[in-house]
């Protein structure tokens, strides 16, 4: 950046200009900052809360910070590498994808000799002699903002060949976390405060010998290379509905990428679906649309009322490897501060700018319509948002009554063209006519005056 700064200002000429701006700021869209949410991150913590004769004990804990960012099945992937010959000797609540190579053991087997392990939880219905707190979800973590019981993910793991006191244990090294793939980013281990515990009663506390912990942050542009939801935008007041851009998360390809969606009318759609369902790929397999993407955001300008004005949210699933348990949507609408009533939603109102109340976050009731099932006829939830004018903001003129931004899961989803938004109809036809009626009656009238 800083080169990028001594460039630019021996620049004069201005295609020269604006071709340092695009070359120096491009890098930007890995950035990991929210403005949605500028304080969220994964956090991982690491206690050692007791010593061994060749190591420690510790507790690993991930807490998800993020106010609508959950990690979703198949679950968190962690690794790291060991800064000395670290192993497992053995884990509760998680385990790791390989034991690796532990022949220099000849009697008590560890659990895993990588130098560099990579670790999963734990399934639901693990045997409860293998589990601890906070453990055995799949690697499913719910976001802060919408469940704060469930934000959080632990495992405990024996260390051996390690340091047995403060000074001679060494944090391990490039820390890695894959939710369920890319796009975390996480920084070195830090050495911090240790923790301390309460007992169940408070009446005692205990704390941990040691602890470090590591930040992870999100880049949607690490995480996958194009967009994965798009939004379509209707209203009463005009017959159009604005689709979501052709091509937004891809196109069709049957020439060179042939299998690429599913065709909801193909009499085979069942036996497709199925076969591609064996696959433990994460790629979405997607109905056969004009924006490819695998979810869509509907926003409909339902009704006018004097004091009210009503919206409807679709959000269809067209993705048919995807059951979305636990989904959110985050909007933002300068009138979500005069949100009057809604439907079948859970409501949370988010506020990145202090007072400025405008943004909004939307989830399922549970046990009703908290899963949003893969494409199909039940591929879909809905609901209606009823919003109380403000005479000093409030007007249907220039796309003022559609959202300005919209994130499914996290991932920001790709807004229509302004000049595409459904316009108020054009008045000055109405008072062209009206003027030319008023002409014909003067002239008649002229004309039975002289008659």
């Amino acid at each position: 950046m800083e080169l990028c700064s001594r460039s630019l200002l021996r620049v004069t000429n201005l295609t020269v200009l604006l071709f340092f701006l695009v070359s120096c700021f491009s890098f930007t869209s890995t950035d990991a900052y929210d403005a949605l949410d500028p304080n969220g991150n994964i956090t991982i913590k690491w206690d050692v809360i007791s010593w061994t004769p060749d190591g420690y004990v510790a507790v690993v804990t991930i807490f998800n910070f993020q106010q609508y960012r959950h990690i979703q099945a198949p679950g968190w992937t962690l690794g790291w590498t060991w800064a000395k010959k670290e192993v497992i000797w053995s884990m509760m609540g998680g385990q790791t994808t390989e034991q690796g190579d532990c022949s220099r053991y000849k009697g008590n087997i560890p659990h895993c000799c990588k130098k560099d392990p990579t670790v999963v939880d734990l399934l639901p219905g693990t045997p409860y002699n293998q589990q601890i707190a906070n453990c055995c979800k799949g690697g499913v973590i719910n976001s802060w903002g919408q469940d704060p019981s469930n934000a959080a993910s632990s495992f405990q793991l024996s260390v051996g060949a390690a340091g047995t006191t403060n000074k001679t244990v060494r944090v391990p090294k490039n820390f890695t976390l894959k939710a369920p793939g890319p796009g975390y980013t996480c920084g070195p281990a830090k050495i911090v405060k240790p923790t301390k515990f309460v007992t169940q009663d408070g009446r005692r506390v205990t704390q941990a010998m040691m602890t470090w912990n590591v930040t992870c942050t999100y880049s949607q542009f690490l995480a996958q290379k194009t967009p994965t939801c798009c939004v379509s935008l209707s209203s009463f007041y005009n017959d159009t509905i604005v689709p979501c851009p052709t091509c937004t998360c891809g196109c069709q390809n049957n020439l060179t990428q042939p299998g690429s969606c599913v065709d909801p009318n193909s009499p085979y759609l069942a036996s497709v679906v199925s076969d591609h369902g064996k696959s433990n790929s994460l790629a979405p397999l997607v109905q056969c649309t004009s924006h490819m993407c695998p979810i869509r955001v509907h926003w409909h300008v339902k009704l006018n009322y004097k004091d009210y004005w009503r919206v409807k949210v679709t959000i269809t699933n067209f993705n048919y490897r995807m059951n979305y348990t636990q989904w959110n949507l985050v909007v933002q609408h300068p009138n979500f501060d005069n949100l009057t009533q809604l439907f079948s939603f859970n409501y949370k109102p988010l506020t990145p700018y202090q007072n400025i109340n405008d943004t909004a976050m939307l989830w399922g009731v549970k046990f009703y319509n908290d899963l949003l099932m893969q494409a199909g006829p039940l591929g879909n939830v809905q609901s209606e948002l009823l919003f109380q004018k403000d005479k000093s903001t409030f007007t249907f003129e220039k796309g003022w009554a559609f959202p300005r931004r919209i994130y499914f899961n996290g991932d920001n989803c790709v807004m229509p063209p302004p000049d595409a938004y459904p316009y108020l109809p054009n008045a000055s036809l109405q008072k062209t006519v009206s003027l030319l009626t008023l002409m014909i009656t003067l002239l008649f009238s002229s004309a039975f005056q002289f008659a």
